[in-house]
């Protein structure tokens, strides 16, 4: 675990919520490594708070499938299996399908402009190498399609997998050699929307996803 361990203090936000983001921040950018263990009073004593807020952000990391309780050793980061990306990407691919093919249809002058604005960002942070920087501005350019499809029940449950994705996000990114990829699959997928071409739309969103797993999966096996 780093003795470096950022704390981001926010006078608009509980301790527990602080403690929260931290925790999850140093975990889906990799400062703590699958299988770390989590010592609640370490980590009290690194962050400068008592244990209860700790305890309580563990909790919730818990829920979010960040963290699992290891009989007789506690609170562990969750390891990232082959069998779990898939479980989330079968999830995502078909969600973002369905909001890619709404969004082309859907698309209005407002929608375009934004989606301009979030692929500009997207090619920015691509050329900064940062790769937290890169995944924010991939989540940033998916929520604009997701807007664009007007459907309230859909942006919901994408909402409700945002956590999961984004941990396989960040594995993605971080393969370098992915980013010119990723960033052209950005382009044409924009194209396409805007342009209203639903089933080409959809078909190059599964592919930006398939080529997603695939990636994460190599890295996986290369890790182990």
């Amino acid at each position: 675990m780093s003795d470096k361990l950022k704390v981001n203090m926010n006078e608009y936000l509980p301790l527990r919520d602080v403690v929260f983001n931290t925790l999850r921040q140093a975990i889906i950018t990799g400062e703590f490594a699958p299988g770390e263990r989590l010592m609640e009073i370490a980590l009290a004593n690194r962050l400068g708070v008592s244990r209860t807020p700790v305890r309580e952000a563990i909790r919730k990391l818990e829920l979010e499938g960040l963290v699992v309780m290891i009989p007789r050793k506690g609170a562990e980061v969750a390891k990232i299996t082959e069998k779990d990306l898939r479980d989330v990407l079968e999830v995502r691919s078909s969600l973002e399908e369905l909001a890619a093919e709404l969004a082309a249809e859907r698309m209005n002058d407002e929608v375009k402009e934004k989606l301009e604005k979030a692929l500009k960002e997207f090619e920015e942070a691509i050329e900064s190498d940062d790769n937290a920087a890169i995944a924010d501005s991939d989540v940033d350019f998916h929520d604009v399609i997701f807007e664009a499809t007007g459907n309230a029940r859909l942006i919901q449950i994408i909402n409700n997998l945002r956590e999961q994705m984004y941990r396989y996000r960040l594995e993605y990114v971080k393969d370098t050699e992915y980013h010119t990829v990723l960033l052209n699959e950005h382009r044409e997928l924009a194209k396409a929307m805007v342009e209203g071409r639903k089933e080409d739309a959809r078909k190059i969103m599964k592919r930006h996803i398939d080529n997603q797993e695939m990636t994460v999966i190599r890295n996986i096996k290369e890790e182990n």
